[in-house]
């Protein structure tokens, strides 16, 4: 009977705990696969938002747009997927990156030539990417590939990949620098030595590259 009991309860023990990883399971794969595009979406298109970041408020005093964040968009074999610099630089559930956004509100942009990338092309922007894979954001913008913001990234998998420019490159003098959120931005990250002069690639400036085409708005 005792060995009955044992038995009965290491069942129910198993059970609950069976229960509870199902739970989250399908808990955590309903954000991530929320996402239902209303248009055909394809590999190598870009994706905006908002960030809620504690930058990003900065970022729109700067560039004068609400575009403070970027990726871009690769189909896996359990679904569409954003590979961005946000932390280290990986790849997050199309859903999960929509739903990190300010009321997850989301812009979806592509190349105008070719409109439809080749295989062959979309392999060479995953092999840059690979290569910046895991290395750590880069709060304070700089031109290298030590660390990588998320419009760095997205950036120079185009340009390296498939010599297209996504926007132009700017210098940090170039932006709006004087408010007062702005500049404490600056201050914590700089001190008194704000690189003025540092190479610089912003959100904004690709979303309103003449090389993109929108395919949605939501």
């Amino acid at each position: 009977m005792v060995i009955q009991r044992k038995y009965a309860l290491a069942l129910c023990m198993m059970t609950a705990a069976i229960s509870v990883a199902i739970s989250a399971y399908f808990s955590v794969a309903g954000v991530e696969h929320r996402f239902t595009p209303s248009e055909p979406l394809q590999d190598g298109d870009i994706i905006f938002q908002a960030s809620k970041s504690r930058q990003s408020a900065a970022i729109h005093q700067a560039t004068h747009s609400q575009i403070s964040h970027v990726g871009i968009i690769f189909l896996e074999k359990d679904g569409w997927y954003v590979y961005e610099a946000v932390g280290p630089v990986v790849k997050t559930p199309i859903g999960a990156w929509i739903e990190s956004g300010v009321d997850a509100h989301y812009s979806i942009k592509r190349l105008k030539s070719p409109n439809k990338l080749p295989q062959q092309s979309i392999e060479k922007l995953k092999a840059v990417w690979k290569r910046f894979e895991g290395k750590p954001y880069d709060p304070y913008f700089e031109w290298s590939d030590q660390r990588i913001y998320c419009s760095e990234l997205v950036w120079k998998m185009y340009k390296e990949s498939l010599n297209i420019e996504v926007g132009h490159l700017q210098k940090l003098g170039d932006f709006d620098l004087d408010s007062k959120v702005v500049k404490q931005l600056l201050a914590e990250r700089y001190g008194a030595n704000v690189p003025l002069g540092e190479t610089v690639i912003a959100p904004s400036t690709m979303f309103n590259s003449a090389n993109l085409l929108p395919v949605c708005n939501h």
